[in-house]
């Protein structure tokens, strides 16, 4: 709801140039908080780390409308990065505790829907809210939403089998929990090819103001809604014909929406490379997912889906930052900067194809 507006809201507070932060400050702490709740999902629960991530949105929403600074705005980013960090990784345990491993790339594309779903409507209805009200209402009705889910969460049954009440000991981080060397192809992926999605959030609202877009979370509504339509296929697809197969054909699409994006030069075709990227990057997702919970060990499933959210969050972080800095308010440099996304997303590809035992995945 909130990120389509952040950047003209930064700019208000006299920060036009710092845009590559409002996604950056986020992922890094997602990323640093990724050891700590797949530790946690491990040892206490899955519930519990879902509802601290709803709850930190909760509480951010809140505060946005009372930032003034540049500094209390970032300071507020970067706390706002936990509830990413905390409630994907719990979820995605949840649901790989349920679901068989045969049918494991589908369940996946199921959460993605789920997703989408709320990444489809959200930024429509955010622009919405602050094109007829005002940006206050916009993050109080944000707010709103996290804490339904936290009533939801509430009253969910715990799915892990041996839990542990909560300690200082419980946070104590070592380094096996940092990474989980098991899940490395899907995590060099996830990577490379995460960076699209940093720079299509930061660039994407300015683009479509430059092209006289007016509500800008409409073009997201395109990317989720075409995410959305491919998850269930895509997940599937990855069940039956393998990982490997179904990430091939997405990261190439990942590669040619970059280059219709950072050519466009009107309304239709920025609408075009947004969809096309919707659907690489729906039909990248899930089909990770499922397959580093394919190769974590069963007893430290919550350690390999953190890592994988670790390097999704560095490639979204380096995304967003770099983006930020090659663009630098710049209309010229939208071929540059999605250029440069494009051929992070050829490495993946290249990847997929040179590795031979990733044939077997």
């Amino acid at each position: 709801m909130i990120i389509p507006e952040l950047p003209d809201y930064l700019t208000q507070l006299g920060g036009a140039q710092y845009k590559g932060l409002i996604i950056s400050l986020f992922t890094i702490t997602a990323m640093i908080s990724r050891p700590f709740s797949g530790r946690l999902a491990d040892k206490i629960g899955r519930v519990p780390v879902m509802i601290f991530g709803a709850a930190v949105c909760f509480t951010c929403s809140l505060f946005y409308p009372v930032v003034s600074s540049l500094a209390g705005f970032f300071l507020l980013r970067f706390i706002h990065g936990f509830s990413t960090g905390f409630t994907p990784t719990g979820t995605t345990a949840y649901l790989a505790d349920i679901i068989p491993s045969d049918r494991r790339g589908e369940a996946m594309g199921i959460l993605g829907t789920a997703s989408a779903i709320g990444m489809a409507g959200g930024p429509a209805l955010g622009g919405l809210l602050a094109n007829q009200f005002n940006l206050d209402i916009l993050f109080y009705s944000s707010s709103f939403l996290a804490l339904v889910a936290i009533v939801i969460l509430w009253r969910t049954k715990e799915t892990l089998k041996t839990k542990s009440p909560f300690s200082l000991d419980s946070i104590k981080v070592n380094k096996d929990d940092i990474f989980e060397p098991l899940v490395l192809a899907p995590c060099l992926v996830m990577v490379l090819t995460a960076f699209a999605y940093g720079c299509v959030f930061t660039i994407i609202p300015d683009f479509g103001q430059f092209l006289g877009i007016r509500n800008k979370g409409l073009l997201f509504t395109y990317l989720t809604v075409a995410s959305l339509i491919i998850r269930l296929v895509a997940g599937k697809a990855s069940d039956r014909y393998g990982r490997v197969s179904v990430l091939r054909i997405s990261t190439f699409f990942i590669i040619i929406s970059m280059l219709v994006i950072g050519t466009a030069n009107t309304t239709t075709q920025l609408i075009i490379g947004v969809t096309v990227y919707g659907f690489a990057q729906g039909s990248t997702s899930p089909t990770l997912l499922a397959w580093a919970t394919d190769l974590s060990d069963d007893r430290f499933k919550g350690r390999g889906i953190a890592s994988l959210y670790i390097f999704m969050e560095l490639g979204i972080g380096l995304g967003a930052f770099i983006s930020g800095w090659i663009y630098r308010n710049d209309p010229s440099q939208f071929f540059v900067t999605f250029s440069v996304s494009s051929g992070l997303a050829a490495a993946a590809f290249i990847y997929l194809f040179l590795k031979p035992y990733l044939v077997k995945a």
